[in-house]
């Protein structure tokens, strides 16, 4: 039904910078949430950001003044600009779309973000 296509990840040293992007394709319903979480070797999946096709954006705690989480509704694209990157945000980063009418929620194939120090 949703397919999600993730881009952006790779390499970068700390106080660096990376851009996320994931597009969404398939049969989306107007009002879902989008957003990205995160998985660190022997850690669990943790939430980074999240933002509803009404304008609300929410973010963890540690990614705060960092990282930017904006949408592109006419090309069902979320972007997640990361800054300032610190060795602990290294981990593999997967996008989600979720769909309230639905109730369900599609996932990316997931990329690799190394800071390295």
């Amino acid at each position: 039904q949703v397919q999600l296509v993730e881009s952006g990840g790779g390499l970068v040293q700390a106080g660096g910078s990376l851009r996320l992007s994931c597009a969404a394709s398939g049969r989306i319903f107007s009002i879902n949430v989008m957003g990205w979480y995160r998985q660190a070797p022997g850690k669990q999946r943790e939430l980074v950001a999240t933002s509803t096709s009404g304008g609300s954006i929410d973010y963890a705690d540690s990614v705060k003044g960092r990282f930017t989480i904006s949408r592109d509704n006419a090309k069902n694209t979320v972007y997640l600009q990361m800054n300032s990157l610190k060795p602990p945000d290294t981990a593999v980063y997967y996008c989600l779309l979720h769909s309230p009418r639905w109730g369900s929620v599609s996932w990316g194939q997931g990329n690799q973000v190394t800071v390295s120090s």
